[in-house]
């Protein structure tokens, strides 16, 4: 039975969807004014590893993912770069999708941006106006925290224990009240020609109200599960569930999932450290997407990820054992004769052992970390066992099917087989040539040529084989 960690309650909970066998997820995605770097997409991982999970278990899942195309951030990057804001933010917003491609993250069933929804986030805040919980000034329309009785209860923080003047910090407004969040900001100059002419005024939305009427539109105004980064807790989550919850009376979600920031050796991402990397930076250094998947996936959500190259090298090794491991079986379960029903009896009761410590792990807020050490210990001592020649077809058959169920929630592509180019090909076939009329060293130059071009070539009984380094 699946338990979550609930940031709103700070204690694990049986997972329970609002409606039995379907649940509704809402994580926070990404405000497109630069290109995606690792830890925004180590949000994008955790969020594929709760869906990937739940429909492994046999739920359906409807994902709603904003895409903020319209704050203080993606308006100042327009004018910088001297292009309206839209073609800045689908600039952005086309780099995010391919960075999901690249690393087999399942899209989101909506992908709702915030400057299509204007009339949804009026509206909201127009029945905020109504109930008293929103109040007009020169610069914008502000919530009043004081109105809302339970703010803090996410973030266990009390009104009364905010510095009178200190502003939240959401936004760059001014505001008549201290505490208070904009919901909308009328134009200033400082704008340009971003605005919408609304009911409200002439101007745009805050960023907190933008999730409330997105998450809300897609998915109802009390639903199963919102995500993000810790960083998120305070204020930005706090102000949805305060804004939601005034305008409809009801919860607003029943599951707050917080992931911890991702540091690159032991730091803050920074571009004063230089130590912000995209995707591509690393693509460019030349590690491949399922090794940075695999490093991304690889920690506990509620950990710290600790970004180092040398764990990037470890991760493209582990995808490497992994490969190996498929590709032992795949050969057994296609050639090899059958074992004795004795060893097969033993061979089952592991599988049967690893998949309960496999989900067990998983079932325990998603450990991933405990899973993966669960698997490798079992891939080792299904290798000793092909070395002993004790798996034959029918238990290879049965691992590898087991292997592909596990990726359908871990993403790895353990089914990809890559192609090998012809010209690895003419290489080999030379070199077998040469072997076969004795010709060591030619042999020897040959294999080191196609080592340095990035494959190796066993040698067995059956041919050459060939395996990407």
């Amino acid at each position: 039975m699946l338990k979550i960690y609930n940031t709103l309650t700070r204690k694990k909970e049986i997972f329970r969807p609002i409606k039995r066998g379907f649940v509704g997820i809402y994580s926070c995605g990404p405000t497109v004014y630069d290109y995606p770097h690792i830890g925004n997409l180590r949000a994008c991982i955790v969020a594929d590893l709760l869906k990937r999970y739940l429909l492994y278990k046999g739920f359906k899942v409807k994902h709603v993912m904003n895409i903020t195309d319209v704050d203080d951030k993606t308006i100042k990057k327009s004018q910088e770069e001297g292009i309206p804001l839209k073609e800045l933010t689908e600039k952005y917003a086309r780099a995010f999708f391919q960075d999901l491609k690249i690393l087999n993250i399942l899209p989101a069933n909506i992908f709702p941006r915030a400057t299509e929804h204007i009339n949804d986030m009026v509206a909201l805040i127009k029945k905020l106006l109504e109930k008293g919980y929103a109040y007009k000034t020169n610069d914008g329309i502000y919530f009043s925290i004081k109105k809302f009785r339970n703010y803090g209860k996410l973030s266990h923080l009390k009104i009364e224990k905010l510095k009178a003047g200190a502003r939240i910090r959401t936004d760059s407004y001014e505001k008549m009240q201290a505490w208070d969040f904009a919901l909308w900001k009328f134009w200033d100059e400082a704008d340009g020609n971003v605005f919408w002419d609304t009911e409200l005024g002439k101007g745009r939305p805050g960023w907190h109200i933008e999730c409330s009427a997105m998450s809300m539109k897609y998915l109802g105004e009390h639903f199963d599960v919102h995500m993000g980064g810790e960083e998120l807790i305070f204020p930005h989550h706090e102000n949805e569930i305060a804004q939601s919850e005034a305008a409809t009376g009801k919860k607003f979600v029943n599951y707050w999932v917080h992931h911890r920031m991702l540091l690159v050796d032991g730091k803050k991402m920074s571009k004063s450290l230089g130590n912000i990397y995209t995707v591509n930076d690393l693509l460019n250094k030349g590690y491949n997407a399922r090794a940075i998947r695999f490093l991304l996936l690889s920690c506990h959500y509620r950990q710290p990820l600790n970004f180092t190259f040398k764990k990037l090298e470890a991760a493209k090794a582990q995808i490497g054992r992994l490969d190996d491991f498929m590709s032992r079986l795949k050969e057994i379960k296609e050639k090899s004769d059958e074992i004795k029903e004795s060893k097969q009896s033993k061979i089952k009761k592991m599988i049967e052992t690893l998949k309960r410590k496999f989900e067990n792990a998983l079932d325990d807020d998603l450990n991933i970390a405990k899973a993966l050490s669960v698997l490798f210990v079992f891939v080792r001592n299904a290798n000793r066992l092909m070395d002993k020649k004790e798996i034959g077809k029918e238990s290879a058959k049965e691992i590898y099917d087991l292997m592909l169920r596990f990726d359908s929630i871990l993403g790895l592509g353990l089914e990809k087989e890559e192609s090998v180019p012809e010209e690895i090909k003419k290489l080999v076939e030379e070199r077998e040539k040469a072997r076969k009329r004795k010709d060591w060293k030619v042999a020897d130059e040959l294999r080191e040529k196609i080592r340095e071009k990035g494959y190796v070539v066993e040698d067995t009984k059956e041919g050459p084989k060939i395996k990407k380094i």
